[in-house]
């Protein structure tokens, strides 16, 4: 039997049940997900979901992330709501490609872990999978796990195999709105042109998920815990002298009162010069190199290869009086003598964090 897997908080306790109920079944798991956006999100997705597998003795396969062939099939549907005429096409593609597969590999029946999933409709799925029985003369196994208290032990398997519990379907045009809706920051999709790995990103928690698969195969005993913490995202930033603009580095949690302020240096204290408008500071990158203990040529290398971001804010504490300090500094090649322009418009906002300790 071929099962098509979602993710692992789908997939985890569906897979356990299958392998119950169909114990005579070689069961290969078949990631094939193209829906997810970004890529990072599903290298992550596809990371835990192999996680799941190995734990589970069951062997999985990638299909392709075609995007681009998923986007020309949802076309023209981008701003239905969830469980709407997008998500039937979005299945029907998936299925249609994991019934295929099966064929390829010489099985006569196949299903898919979304039907345990509470925000997916399991009426859409009956109807496709059987149409697609039909087509390709296969078996779709139906089930539904939900039933009774299924989704409380589906949530117990997560948590106790530590699994990656995301907190969105995985599409574009399904995150977009969703987080317009809870008022939130849609930083799944940004990336600095640094690629700094930045806290709560899909790319710190990728870090995260491997190091857990590093912990689990060399059985120490561990545990995830939750944190709340203050988040910050920088979405522009420049520095303009005479008009024109000038290669600039802004430290993390730096922000403006307004996002546009103007000044000149007004005195200088411990190499740090201070603006003489709304606590902007500037720092040399000759200094920066000094105490970053780093080599870069000028302002324009660190910008596309920047430090990580928990070394950039441990700088940071050691230029301002206490670790709390929200004001605005800035890495300049040179100290401007003239009279500069600082654009800035920043973010820092609420948010929660996953952290391992040792048991």
């Amino acid at each position: 039997m071929l099962i098509h897997i979602c993710c692992s908080v789908d997939s985890h306790y569906f897979l356990q049940k299958i392998q119950n109920d169909f114990p005579n079944e070689e069961l290969v798991g078949f990631f094939y997900d193209p829906n997810i956006h970004p890529y990072s999100e599903y290298k992550l997705r596809l990371l835990d979901v192999q996680h799941s597998c190995d734990i589970l003795g069951i062997e999985l396969l990638e299909g392709p992330y075609d995007i681009e062939t998923w986007l020309k099939f949802v076309k023209g549907l981008e701003q239905e709501p969830e469980k709407g005429d997008r998500c039937t096409v979005c299945f029907d593609r998936r299925l249609d490609v994991s019934a295929k597969k099966a064929l390829e590999l010489g099985h006569n029946k196949f299903t898919t872990t979304l039907l345990i999933s509470p925000k997916k409709s399991q009426e859409k799925l009956e109807i496709i999978g059987k149409d697609l029985s039909i087509k390709y003369n296969l078996e779709f196994i139906f089930k539904d796990y939900r039933i009774g208290n299924g989704v409380e032990l589906q949530g117990k398997e997560v948590k106790k195999n530590n699994l990656y519990r995301q907190n969105y379907c995985g599409c574009l045009f399904g995150l977009i709105p969703q987080r317009q809706s809870q008022d939130k920051l849609l930083d799944e999709m940004m990336n600095p042109i640094g690629n700094q790995t930045l806290p709560q990103s899909i790319e710190e928690r990728l870090e995260f998920y491997e190091q857990r698969n590093r912990l689990y195969n060399d059985d120490v005993d561990y545990k995830i815990v939750k944190e709340r913490f203050l988040n910050y995202r920088i979405l522009s930033g420049s520095v303009k002298i005479k008009k024109v603009a000038i290669p600039s580095y802004f430290l993390g949690y730096s922000t403006l009162r307004t996002k546009k302020v103007s000044g000149s240096i007004d005195y200088v204290y411990n190499n740090l010069h201070f603006l003489n408008k709304d606590e902007v500071k500037i720092l040399s990158l000759e200094q920066f190199n000094i105490l970053a203990n780093t080599k870069y040529k000028n302002v324009h290398e660190l910008i596309y290869k920047p430090l990580r971001f928990s070394n950039e804010v441990g700088l940071r504490k050691s230029l301002v009086a206490n670790e709390f300090d929200l004001s605005c500094i800035i890495v300049l090649d040179e100290i401007p003598l003239s009279k500069i322009e600082i654009f800035l418009d920043s973010k820092f906002y609420d948010d929660v964090r996953e952290r391992i300790i040792y048991l």
